[in-house]
């Protein structure tokens, strides 16, 4: 005997529709038991708008019309091309700013990283205090916030905790020697986080260039603010990190794309070095376009 229905067809798309961003929230954003928690609010949805059935509604005496519970054949045709478009736009999204999300945060810390290997390589003893102290701050978030949650993306790495721990243990044992004074040993011991980063983007997907592209970005805007309110002091200012790490960039590839970009922060520079504060905002407009079109495809 068919079970009575009691869910309108409007609300049963509402919940088909939201049990596949609940999903999606399970998938790519969340993990361990709220991923859990969000896979069984997903399927108790799907199950109950299917049915047309909610148990609650039961409890509570809730009927409706009969011919109010059934899809007609277009609508259900409709729901399930809304409900195929929502899962894999939002499924390449979710994967897509999730894994950007993660080169931003390794970009951070990373750049953390290169700034106490550069002192320590200086034997800059006062900077290398300054900047090790802060790596330690920077990479413990770091390795917290992508122990207890990775996206989808590092979702099959099972060498990522021990990398983390690996590096973890290198930067913990070198407090006594930066702060001794031993320099050059702690350079050399430094060193040796860099392959384990490189194997471990490698192993999953990620280029080079992605992480070079995500500092390159960081340091652009702070050339972009300034052009676009026409800034010439604050191009110029900015222009140095910008061209360092677009030499970095290039060290990687240099095909007509990067050479795009290349030109533009040049002209933008060119322009404020002549005071043409008029035409910074277009020009910065240009650098930011040939900057996405070359992310969006290889970031």
């Amino acid at each position: 005997m068919e079970t009575q229905k009691n869910i309108k067809v409007a609300e049963r798309i509402m919940r088909l529709v939201l049990a596949v961003f609940v999903f999606l929230g399970g998938l790519f954003w969340t993990a361990s038991l709220w991923s859990i928690a969000l896979f069984i609010v997903a399927s108790i949805l799907t199950i109950t708008a299917f049915l047309g059935y909610c148990p609650l509604y039961t409890m509570i005496g809730k009927r409706i019309p009969k011919e109010e519970a059934y899809f007609k054949t277009k609508t259900l045709f409709q729901t399930g091309i809304l409900l195929a478009s929502i899962l894999l736009v939002g499924g390449y999204a979710s994967y897509f700013f999730t894994k950007k999300i993660f080169i931003e945060d390794f970009s951070v810390m990373n750049d953390s990283y290169k700034q106490t290997l550069f002192q320590t390589g200086q034997e800059n003893r006062e900077a290398s205090i300054k900047n090790y102290e802060s790596l330690v701050v920077v990479f413990s978030h770091f390795q917290e916030k992508y122990t207890t949650y990775r996206p989808f993306v590092l979702r099959n790495d099972d060498q990522f905790i021990s990398d983390m721990e690996m590096i973890a243990n290198l930067i913990r044992d070198l407090r006594l020697e930066v702060q001794s004074g031993n320099l050059k040993n702690a350079h050399i011991e430094l060193e040796k986080i860099r392959p384990i980063t490189q194997e471990m983007l490698k192993r999953n997907g990620f280029s080079l260039l992605s992480v070079a592209l995500v500092d390159f970005h960081d340091a652009m805007e702070m050339v972009l603010d300034p052009a676009n309110v026409g800034d010439v002091e604050g191009v110029v200012s900015a222009y140095s990190r910008a061209d360092s790490a677009l030499r970095v960039v290039e060290e990687i590839v240099n095909d007509e794309e990067i050479q795009s970009i290349r030109t533009n922060l040049e002209v933008l520079k060119e322009s404020a070095e002549k005071k043409n504060a008029e035409v910074l905002p277009k020009q910065a407009s240009d650098l930011k376009s040939s900057f996405v079109k070359v992310y969006l495809v290889r970031g």
